[in-house]
């Protein structure tokens, strides 16, 4: 199973009074996002976080993927420099027949987005609207919780098609 999560900003203790996260404390953020992640994430699931995984360093960054559940897929966002540049700027897959584009900031248009393709997208903190088949991933617009797949899929049958679809005929 697939897991989708942006924004989570672990360590960095500015970003509660800059998104009015409900901590106190960056240790209860990060205790909270954490937690939450490994109440719906399992061992063999594979979780791609969207950029803005955290300010840290490398080794602060590893301090806390290990006590993550499951596998990791790591796209750089404007926070990234643990990464060193040597992570993908977007993550493309086929899903459940679907196809999904992962990137940390929102696009107009993006591969097959004519086809109806679905956008996930982080950095915007719950603040911009998608359009189409897209969705913020950002924590503060999902309850601090990673998405799965299924639940990406339930959110996109109530999303609007997206404004470049090739009509087919019928």
């Amino acid at each position: 199973m697939y897991y989708f999560i942006s924004d989570e900003h672990y360590g960095h203790k500015n970003i509660i009074k800059y998104e009015n996260r409900p901590f106190e404390t960056v240790e209860e953020m990060n205790k909270t996002i954490i937690s939450n992640h490994n109440e719906v994430v399992g061992k063999n699931d594979i979780t791609v976080h969207a950029g803005d995984f955290t300010l840290g360093n490398k080794k602060y960054a590893a301090s806390i993927i290990t006590q993550l559940n499951g596998n990791h897929i790591f796209i750089e966002g404007s926070h990234d420099s643990w990464l060193n540049g040597k992570s993908k700027q977007i993550w493309e897959r086929r899903i459940q027949e679907h196809y999904f584009v992962v990137c940390h900031y929102a696009m107009r248009v993006w591969s097959r987005s004519h086809y109806n393709s679905i956008q996930l997208f982080g950095h915007s903190h719950g603040n911009l609207k998608p359009i189409g088949k897209q969705w913020d991933l950002s924590v503060e617009n999902n309850n601090y919780y990673p998405l799965s797949e299924n639940q990406i899929l339930e959110i996109m049958k109530n999303r609007p098609d997206n404004p470049n679809l090739i009509k087919q005929n019928s």
